[in-house]
């Protein structure tokens, strides 16, 4: 039985009068939701040319269009061209992939030939195998068909150590270089940090330091250990004296900046950038304020492997730096005239 059925009568005629039918309208209303449904998954990118059309639809006028939404005619053209008003899908991103794509070129002679070279000579490289192999078989083969055969069958004379090594340089492609960034004249942007190590006889400690890239207000820490954990703990205390104002932190590649310290960077929304290996230029400024710490403070007997003692004293000497030492490069301001940020003194250290 149909929910119109079980309607009265009079309830019928009024609907009837009033103009409405419910079997047409739900009907319809099922088509629209079913439509609306059917577009729920367009692109951002398919959403934004449907409004170039829709905007198109109302003024008939393409120069006007492309003014509106700031793009070149040949743009709007080349979609207009695959527009399908019955299928919104139409307006989506084209994959980008070639429908016919490079084949490695390399024969199954060929490759059962590198395989022998490769099991006698293991030790040598992709490049020496290639010279052998053409003069074995008066054939020139590339070395990148060799390094692929090698891949393939895992062919390396130390398997797990060249796994380790591919997934560091993996890795290292993937960080943020300081050189990515374009640096602001604003406090608290950018805090430049590094890590210095202290020997007094067989005494070995680890100072943690940080300069503002551009108010040079600075602060350290001493540790037993210069892990990730400590250097964590280092990065939470430089968070709260900045009020939680870091916005991005530049480091070297130590170990101890990774697994803890980067938590810690996406844990606060700290953007970590990386120093470029074997380029100390790339923070400059730490390097210049690790030598300061270590001439005006360190070399003048106010060493001690306590490290409660150490920070407690370290962090006066970091009150006269930021607070009274002129600088030169502040035209011999104090940092503190450019920031808020006021050292405190530390409380149990984690050695």
């Amino acid at each position: 039985m149909s929910f119109q059925s079980e309607l009265s009568y009079d309830d019928r005629v009024n609907l009837s009068q009033a103009g409405y039918h419910l079997i047409d309208d739900l009907e319809a209303l099922y088509h629209m939701a079913s439509y609306l449904n059917k577009y729920t998954h367009l692109s951002k990118s398919a959403r934004q040319r449907i409004k170039w059309f829709d905007y198109y639809a109302t003024c008939h006028n393409v120069s006007q269009v492309c003014r509106h939404f700031g793009m070149a005619r040949k743009t709007f053209y080349k979609w207009q061209k695959i527009f399908q008003p019955d299928n919104l899908y139409s307006l989506s991103d084209k994959p980008s992939i070639p429908k016919r794509k490079r084949q490695p070129e390399i024969t199954a002679l060929q490759e059962q030939r590198i395989l022998t070279l490769r099991k006698k000579y293991l030790k040598y490289s992709k490049i020496k195998i290639a010279k052998i192999y053409q003069r074995i078989f008066n054939e020139t083969i590339s070395s990148w068909k060799v390094q692929r055969v090698i891949k393939k069958y895992n062919l390396y004379y130390n398997p797990a150590k060249t796994a380790k090594i591919t997934k560091k340089r993996l890795r290292a492609q993937q960080k943020k270089r300081i050189t990515e960034l374009q640096k602001k004249p604003k406090a608290n942007f950018l805090l430049c940090l590094d890590t210095v190590q202290i020997r007094m006889g067989k005494t070995i400690r680890f100072i943690f330091t940080a300069i503002d890239h551009y108010s040079k207000v600075a602060f350290a820490r001493m540790y037993g250990r210069a892990n990730s954990y400590n250097a964590a703990d280092f990065l939470n205390r430089l968070f709260y004296l900045a009020n939680g104002k870091i916005e991005n932190i530049q480091t070297d590649n130590g170990s101890e900046y990774n697994k803890h310290f980067e938590r810690g960077c996406n844990r606060l929304g700290v953007i970590h950038y990386f120093s470029r290996v074997r380029t100390p230029k790339d923070n400059g400024v730490n390097e210049r304020f690790n030598w300061t710490i270590q001439d005006e403070f360190i070399s003048l007997g106010n060493f001690d492997a306590d490290t409660q003692i150490f920070n407690k004293n370290l962090t006066e000497w970091l009150i006269e730096y930021n607070f009274n030492r002129p600088h030169q490069s502040l035209n011999y301001e104090t940092p503190i005239k450019l920031t808020k940020v006021l050292p405190t003194c530390p409380s149990k250290t984690i050695s």
